[in-house]
């Protein structure tokens, strides 16, 4: 799996309001003990990210992010998204830090950077 196929099942984790989906894709693209910084948050594990996540769909109801473009290389990557509503309307952007295990097996970090209010 390529380092951009992982980012996408995080991102798509972002999106599903499923908890079984949303565990199936962790498993998929994260380190169980990995570690998501924002400027409002560090959090580690997926209980910890699976509850933020909880609390961005009740503020943001179908709310998702669209990767606009993607680079990696030795096992890190950059991404510049859209933060979008349930109806694809574009909220805001950002840009995300990613950290892979060696081998880009799984997603050890992500870190994103996004104005605040």
């Amino acid at each position: 799996m390529t380092h951009r196929q992982l980012w996408e099942r995080y991102v798509a984790s972002w999106k599903t309001d499923d908890a079984e989906e949303r565990t199936r894709l962790f498993g998929a693209a994260l380190s169980p003990d990995c570690v998501y910084t924002d400027p409002n948050v560090r959090l580690q594990g997926y209980d910890a990210l699976r509850a933020y996540m909880e609390q961005f769909h009740q503020q943001v109801p179908g709310g998702h992010f669209v990767t606009k473009t993607f680079m990696a290389h030795h096992d890190q990557s950059v991404a510049t998204w859209n933060m979008c509503d349930g109806e694809g309307n574009v909220l805001g952007d950002g840009i995300s830090f990613g950290k892979f295990a060696e081998g880009g097996t799984r997603l050890l970090s992500m870190t994103g950077f996004f104005e605040t209010p």
